[in-house]
C-alpha cells in the first residue's frame, strides 16, 4: 500500500503488539496512526510536556484524535487525588498504535502536569472536586 505521507517503521519482531502488518493489509483500516513516525512522536511528546493550560491540553487531545485517530482519556480518580499520579491517562486501543507510544504519551502528559500543577487543579475543578475550596 502506498501512502502520500511517510509512515512509521515497523517494530522489531516480537517487541511490539501494534499489529502494523494487519493494519497495512486491511484496506478499510484507518492508516492515520502510521503518520506518527518516531521523529513526529518526539515532537508530540515535547509538545505535551509543555502544555500551558487545560484548554491547551483539550485542544491537543482533539488534534491528536483528528490527525492520528488516537483517543486519550484523562480522568481524575473518584477517590482522593494527591498528586498527578492519581489522574488516569488512558489511550484507547487502536491497530497500529506502538507499545512505546502507549507509554510515552501518558508519561509526557504527566510531566506536563508536574511542570504546570495548575492544569491538574483545573482538571479536578472541571469535575467539581475542588468547588468548595
Amino acid at each position: 500500500m502506498n501512502f502520500p505521507f511517510p509512515i512509521r517503521q515497523e517494530c522489531p519482531p516480537g517487541a511490539c503488539v501494534c499489529d502494523r502488518d494487519a493494519l497495512l493489509a486491511d484496506p478499510a483500516a484507518d492508516p492515520r496512526i502510521l503518520k506518527l513516525t518516531k521523529e513526529e512522536e518526539k515532537r508530540l511528546v515535547a509538545r505535551l510536556e509543555n502544555i500551558a493550560s487545560l484548554e491547551d491540553l483539550r485542544l491537543m487531545q482533539q488534534r491528536i484524535h483528528a490527525q492520528l485517530g488516537i483517543v486519550i482519556q484523562i480522568t481524575p480518580s473518584d477517590n482522593e487525588v494527591r498528586t498527578s499520579r492519581g489522574i488516569s491517562i488512558q489511550l484507547e486501543d487502536a491497530p497500529g498504535l506502538c507499545r512505546k507510544t502507549r507509554t510515552a504519551l501518558p508519561a509526557a502528559i504527566r510531566r506536563g502536569f508536574d511542570n504546570k500543577p495548575e492544569i491538574v487543579y483545573a482538571l479536578l475543578n472541571e469535575r467539581d472536586l475542588l468547588s468548595g475550596t
